[in-house]
């Protein structure tokens, strides 16, 4: 179904070495690019991030340094997300307003109070044709094109192992019937432009998940088909894409399409993750709420819907404030499209994922590893048997040389050598089939890793 723009230009608003991808399974093969979810600070089932973690997602929002002062936003953030995007603050004409002069105090804050947090990060953009500096704009050609490179190598390497994704290109495509390219000043530097940004950034920071992002690729249409096109070439030839996101800007002129669902999974099924990375949906009341819950579903039926991220916290945070978008009032209140979101998350017939649980009772844990020279991080996967879990444990024996330095979603007994990691208390209890995910990041080589699961 086509899905009708939302704008032509989208004016400048608060919104939006080589990677060694291995897979290892004690019981079968678990695709590459997993979610990793992080500790919520709340119990399961009562917050956005706890319920997301419990599907194996995570839940996010956008983030304005300016409002982290703010101690009604501040105490949603805390509460109800674990990972967050910067709105503007890693963007082009922030973290480079003269050439080769770069300011990371704003994006810094963020990364910092997220840090403190337990939350993650979601880079937001390395190369875009919007929210230039000036002196970008007045570049062409090779200058142009060496100076993204320089730009993006510089911004991924200084946050280099604190970001989860990065959204490496944004908004590349046209909108329209003609599923071409936009046409903007690093477009016309060359039809590789996009294939560089993501190969410059994959060198800068190895360890974190490459994303392209659009609006208006919801459904099926002429942009979305362009963006798959693009997507299965670079698979094909080797260029570095982790994931796709979709920013998921609804409303009355705009909405939910109907192969909304069909769109993410025919993106996944590409082998790569997707995101919805900057979901806002314009309206009130019961109809708000249904259109939430109907694309957490969505995200939750595709396996590799990795998690969802709204843009912003309350409606008066909002670059579309007017429509009354987001999930909490403008005095922090919950809606009801927040209760439905928490809703869907926790309930409904949709599983979290299509893994088959292994045969006679017990569990199983796959790994995928990302590595780098002089460290990793994995991804550990645990499905119930049979007879579901009330607690679980996975072990695994980390190389001579590699020592943890991180930990989410589980608790390890030790730093290095043979390693236990148990449950946490909010994603021990799985039914038959289920799964959950934990990880951590070490130093060192990665080696073999073969896990364990043991289920009690």
């Amino acid at each position: 179904m086509s899905n009708p723009p939302v704008r032509q230009d989208r004016p400048a608003r608060a919104r939006t070495g080589r990677r060694l991808a291995l897979v290892l399974t004690a019981t079968g093969v678990l695709v590459a690019g997993a979610t990793i979810a992080l500790a919520p600070s709340a119990s399961a089932g009562t917050t956005l991030a706890a319920s997301a973690a419990e599907r194996g997602r995570y839940f996010g929002t956008a983030v304005a340094a300016n409002k982290l002062s703010d101690a009604t936003y501040v105490g949603i953030l805390n509460r109800e997300f674990d990972m967050v995007t910067p709105e503007n603050e890693m963007k082009w004409d922030a973290t480079e307003p003269s050439q080769n002069t770069f300011t990371f105090g704003n994006a810094d804050r963020i990364v910092a109070s997220a840090q403190a947090n337990g939350q993650r990060v979601r880079g937001h953009a390395l190369a875009w044709h919007s929210q230039q500096p000036g002196w970008v704009q007045n570049l062409s050609g090779s200058a142009l094109r060496s100076a993204m490179v320089n730009h993006i190598t510089r911004v991924a390497s200084y946050y280099r192992g604190k970001i989860y994704a990065w959204d490496v290109v944004n908004e590349a495509f046209a909108d329209g019937g003609s599923g071409g390219r936009r046409d903007s000043n690093l477009q016309r530097t060359g039809n590789d432009w996009i294939e560089v940004a993501f190969r410059t950034a994959r060198a800068a920071d190895p360890g974190a998940k490459l994303c392209y992002n659009d609006y208006n690729t919801d459904g099926q249409n002429a942009k979305s088909n362009a963006v798959y096109a693009m997507v299965s070439d670079f698979k094909a030839r080797g260029v570095p894409i982790d994931c796709v996101g979709f920013q998921s800007h609804f409303n009355a002129q705009s909405p939910v399409p109907a192969d909304y669902q069909a769109n993410l999974q025919r993106f996944a099924d590409l082998g790569v993750d997707v995101q919805i990375t900057e979901l806002d949906i314009e309206g009130s009341g019961t109809a708000q709420a249904d259109n939430y819950a109907r694309v957490v579903r969505a995200c939750l039926a595709v396996s590799r819907c990795t998690g969802i991220t709204v843009w912003g916290i309350r409606d008066s945070d909002s670059w579309r404030a007017s429509g009354t978008p987001l999930l909490f009032d403008a005095a922090g209140n919950k809606k009801p499209a927040y209760t439905a979101t928490l809703n869907a998350l926790n309930g409904g017939s949709t599983p979290p994922t299509t893994t088959p649980p292994p045969a006679g009772g017990g569990c199983s844990a796959a790994v995928t590893v990302n590595a780098w020279n002089g460290g990793f991080v994995a991804t550990v996967r645990v499905t119930a048997g049979a007879g579901g879990t009330d607690g679980w444990a996975v072990g695994l024996t980390l190389p001579a040389g590699a020592a943890l330095v991180n930990t989410w979603n589980a608790t390890p007994s030790g730093p290095s050598g043979a390693v236990q990691f148990r449950n946490v208390a909010y994603n021990g209890r799985l039914t038959a089939g289920q799964t959950t995910e934990f990880g951590f990041q070490a130093n060192g080589s990665a080696g073999t890793l073969t896990p364990s699961c043991t289920a009690s």
